[in-house]
C-alpha cells in the first residue's frame, strides 16, 4: 500500500510544470519518493484554493476538510494511501509536522486577501506560504542548524516573490490578486488598472525593478546555504536558485513586461542551468 502510494506520487509531481525543478537526479533515490509525496501534499492544497470555478466559501470548507485529514493522519487515521505515506514520510524523516499546517493557512490566505498593505505583511505571508518547504527539504537531508534555516528562508521567499512577478498577469487579470505591496504601488505611482493593461507602462517597470533587486539580495544571502549543505542537496539548490535567477533575468531582458507575456524556462534554459551549477 505504501509503495503504491509513493510511486503515484512520483508520477503525480512528473505530470506537473514547474518551473523550478521538483525532483532531480541529485536527489538521492532513497528520498525522491519522500519529496514526491510532500510534493503532492502541497500541490493538492493548492489546487484546492485556485483550481476551477468555485465559491470561496466553499473553498475554504474544502480546505478545513484537508487539515482535517491531515490531523487524523497524524493520529493514524487515514483518508486514503496518500495520507498513510504523508504521516510515514513525517514520522520516518522525523519532519516538524507544523510546517504543514502553515501551508494550508498560506493557501486559505489566498482565498481570503488580495492585497498587501506593505513589503513586512507580503514576507509574512512567504514565512507560510514558502518558507515551510525549505525548512522540510533541510529536514529531510539532517540539516537542522538554525542559520541555515535563516538562509533557507531567504530562498524560498526570493522564489516565491520570482513567481509572483512571473505570475503578474495570471494573478492580476485573472484571480484578482495583488502581489505588489499597495505603499510601494502609491510610491511608484502605479494604480491598480494599470496592472490590467497588455503593456507594461514606466512607472510600472521602475516598480518591479525595485522589486527584483530587492530578490536578488534574497538570493545573495541565501547563497551562505549552499557551504552547509550536503553534495547533492548543494548541488540541487544551486539549480534551484540559478532557476530563479534565470526567470529574473528573463524579465529583465524582457524590459520588465510581464503583463503581456509570461516569461517561462524551456528546456534549453534548464540543460544550461545545470551546466553552470557545475562551474
Amino acid at each position: 500500500m505504501l509503495n503504491t502510494a509513493y510511486s503515484d506520487a512520483i508520477k503525480f509531481t512528473k505530470s506537473h510544470y514547474e518551473n523550478f525543478p521538483v525532483i532531480s537526479l541529485f536527489i538521492p533515490k532513497k528520498l525522491r519518493k519522500h519529496i514526491a509525496v510532500i510534493y503532492q501534499f502541497a500541490r493538492q492544497a493548492d489546487d484546492i484554493a485556485d483550481e476551477g470555478n468555485i465559491a470561496a466559501d466553499d473553498r475554504l470548507k474544502e480546505l478545513e476538510k484537508y487539515r482535517k485529514r491531515l490531523r487524523d493522519a497524524l493520529s493514524n487515521k487515514y483518508y486514503n494511501k496518500f495520507w498513510n505515506a504523508l504521516h510515514n514520510t513525517i514520522i520516518e524523516k522525523e519532519l516538524t509536522s507544523e510546517y504543514f499546517f502553515y501551508l494550508i493557512d498560506a493557501f486559505e490566505q489566498d482565498i481570503t486577501k488580495k492585497r498587501y498593505i506593505n513589503f513586512q505583511e507580503l514576507n509574512d505571508y512567504c514565512s507560510k506560504s514558502a518558507n515551510p518547504v525549505g525548512r522540510i527539504i533541510l529536514e529531510l537531508f539532517g540539516v537542522f542548524d538554525d542559520e541555515a534555516k535563516e538562509y533557507s528562508d531567504a530562498i524560498c521567499t526570493a522564489l516565491q516573490l520570482t513567481n509572483f512577478y512571473q505570475d503578474t498577469k495570471i494573478d492580476v487579470q485573472e484571480k484578482g490578486r495583488i502581489y505588489f505591496p499597495l505603499d510601494e504601488l502609491q510610491k511608484f505611482n502605479v494604480k491598480e488598472e494599470y496592472l490590467k493593461l497588455e503593456t507594461a507602462n514606466n512607472e510600472f517597470k521602475k516598480l518591479l525593478k525595485f522589486q527584483i533587486k530587492r530578490v536578488r539580495k534574497l538570493f545573495k544571502k541565501g547563497e551562505n546555504l549552499f557551504p552547509k549543505l550536503p553534495g547533492n542537496l548543494k548541488r540541487q539548490i544551486i539549480i534551484t536558485v540559478n532557476s530563479g535567477e534565470a526567470i529574473l533575468n528573463k524579465i529583465e531582458n524582457n524590459n520588465y513586461d510581464v503583463l503581456k507575456k509570461r516569461p517561462i524556462m524551456s528546456k534549453i534554459d534548464y540543460f544550461r542551468i545545470v551546466l553552470k551549477s557545475f562551474r
